[in-house]
């Protein structure tokens, strides 16, 4: 046992000196920490101070608060969990099948469970640092609140350790079993297979919350039905639910010890099941995930469209744009991820659809008007994230051959143009369809409908912009798998930027436009927007935008043009 922890740290060693040496090496090193530590300085606190003020205001409410502060907990954990098994599965099959170091390492005189601990070691490291980013101030915000001392602090160490293993283990033994089961198509491939599964996942996920139950009081006979499903788990069988009952009961006074010793139970019996599934089916799953790829390129009516469609831009920028749009029909990593994208609006615009928004004339407009900004910060989180996933790599994607690029007769502001339009009229597109069906069924006025049209477009230009602009700064030319670019330190930057900037603009909104919203209360005479406070609202998140993304995209110009000298 000693020698394989001995070649466990072996293996190891040379990723803790690669992070080391991208730490401290390299020009404009300084320059990229400025930039973490201040998105850092402003997410960080903005989620804690959030936090903490909604679980001071439940912690005030008798009974159905402490119950509604474990729900939100447990809620939390099992969105992270969702993205912990999705990133998983992705990075497993980096980790374990498609590394460049792979082959030394197989050759070599090493135990096959020092092999297999070091990648499950190395998938779970990738994959769960941005969550355990987002759950420190979660929960410091319940550890002030609460007041729960040192002993809560160790608590939540001793309980997200095994809910990060837990999902490791599972996506690295479903990829090994994904492998195992198409051996003749390409490696990368199987990532289409795990985007559709992934498409089940979240419909589960989204059934098991089951969140109409809490904002439909029809469904409940009287007080103590309702108090009935607050009480109860979501699912018993989760480990979220696990971690979010031994914190919440540790919090409450109610610990219960087997919850700690359920997840580290399970974590190693994952483990040790991953582990004998490794020892028996990774020698030939890894064989034939280094079969040879196979390209076929065929012409669509699309492909024809596209080309005649751009035959007013210019040839440098026209062969540009195809070649990314045609690299990214080509990788089943990218255009695989469209399924699950198309399932999420789906579901989105269904929850829109069966809000209980007609239970009385008066607080139905103030809960519209409500339902119409929260839309907009959920519309501009979305597009955010779709801008991380598939615009932040535009990049890195290049990989080795963007020296072909450079020594071109480029321009830096030419190459970064056209991987603009290539995400931003999509993810425009995207965004007018998705705010313009929701205002539709939210019976929106036509002046906040417009309002809310003009924002998601300004955002989805500026969110293009900052991904652009991220990316070039913290480029990953040498990943081996594209959707794990967005899980690196600039996809966190990005996103975190993005977060305040759609922030920003929601709170101008809702402060420029606070008369008509509190005309919806009961008592009040209600009146539509005045035409000032829409043009003030708009010409601010117009301004905000405009801020937000041309200083950016500015900056990864002349970020390239160093980058191509």
């Amino acid at each position: 046992m000693s020698s394989v922890a001995g070649e466990f740290r072996l293996l190891l060693m040379p990723k803790l000196m690669s992070a080391r040496r991208r730490g401290v090496v390299g020009k404009g090193r300084w320059g990229r920490v400025a930039m973490v530590v201040g998105i850092g300085a402003a997410a960080w606190p903005f989620i804690y101070l959030t936090l903490t003020r909604l679980l001071r205001t439940l912690r005030g409410v008798e009974e159905v608060g402490p119950l509604l502060a474990s729900k939100l907990l447990a809620l939390g954990l099992l969105i992270f969990l969702g993205i912990l098994l999705l990133s998983n599965l992705i990075a497993a099959l980096s980790s374990f099948f498609l590394s460049r170091d792979l082959p030394w390492i197989r050759a070599a005189p090493v135990d096959w469970l020092a092999v297999y601990l070091s990648r499950l070691t190395e998938t779970l490291v990738s994959s769960s640092w941005m969550v355990v980013l987002m759950l420190v101030p979660m929960l410091a915000a319940y550890w002030t609140v609460y007041d729960g001392g040192w002993l809560f602090a160790l608590l939540s160490a001793a309980s997200i350790v095994p809910f990060l293993i837990i999902p490791a283990a599972i996506g690295s033994a479903t990829t090994l079993l994904l492998v195992r089961l198409f051996p003749a198509r390409r490696s990368k491939d199987i990532l289409g297979i795990i985007a559709i599964a992934s498409v089940g996942l979240v419909v589960l996920l989204l059934r098991v919350l089951r969140p109409e139950r809490l904002v439909n009081p029809e469904s409940y006979r009287n007080l103590v039905d309702f108090m009935a499903a607050l009480r109860g788990p979501s699912s018993p069988w989760l480990p979220s639910q696990w971690g979010a009952d031994a914190l919440s009961g540790f919090l409450q006074g109610g610990f219960d010890p087997f919850l700690l010793v359920l997840l580290w139970t399970t974590a190693a019996g994952t483990v040790t099941v991953g582990a004998m599934l490794h020892r028996k089916l990774y020698p030939a799953c890894f064989t034939r995930a280094q079969e040879g790829n196979e390209n076929r390129i065929r012409r669509h009516a699309a492909w024809s469209w596209l080309e005649r469609s751009m035959r007013g831009a210019s040839m440098q920028r026209r062969q540009l744009v195809l070649k990314d749009v045609r690299i990214f029909f080509r990788d089943t990593t990218q255009w695989s991820q469209l399924i699950i994208l198309g399932v999420l609006v789906v579901v989105y615009v269904y929850n829109i659809r069966v809000l209980p928004l007609s239970s009385g004339e008066m607080i139905t407009r103030y809960l519209v008007t409500l339902v119409v900004f929260l839309n907009l910060a959920l519309t501009g989180f979305v597009l955010a994230a779709i801008a991380a996933r598939f615009v932040f790599p535009a990049l890195s994607l290049e990989g080795q051959t963007l020296w072909l690029l450079g020594s071109a007769p480029l321009e830096a502001r030419t190459i970064l143009g056209a991987k603009f339009w290539v995400g931003a009229v999509p993810l425009t597109g995207l965004a007018l369809l998705l705010t313009g069906f929701t205002n539709y069924l939210l019976s929106v006025p036509p002046g906040l409908a417009v309002l809310s049209l003009a924002s998601t477009v300004a955002l989805s230009l500026a969110f293009t912009a900052q991904a652009l602009t991220w990316g070039v700064y913290f480029p990953e030319f040498e990943s081996e798998n594209a959707a794990q670019i967005p899980t690196s330190i600039g996809g966190l930057l990005f996103m975190l930027g993005a977060v305040v900037n759609l922030g920003l603009v929601v709170a101008l909104q809702i402060w420029t436009l606070r008369g008509f919203l509190l005309s919806g209360l009961p008592g009040r005479e209600p009146r539509d927007p005045l035409l000032w406070e829409l043009a003030a609202a708009l010409f601010g998140t117009l301004a905000c935008c405009l801020v937000a993304g041309v200083l950016p995209f500015r900056a990864a110009v002349r970020r390239l043009s160093r980058l191509e000298a």
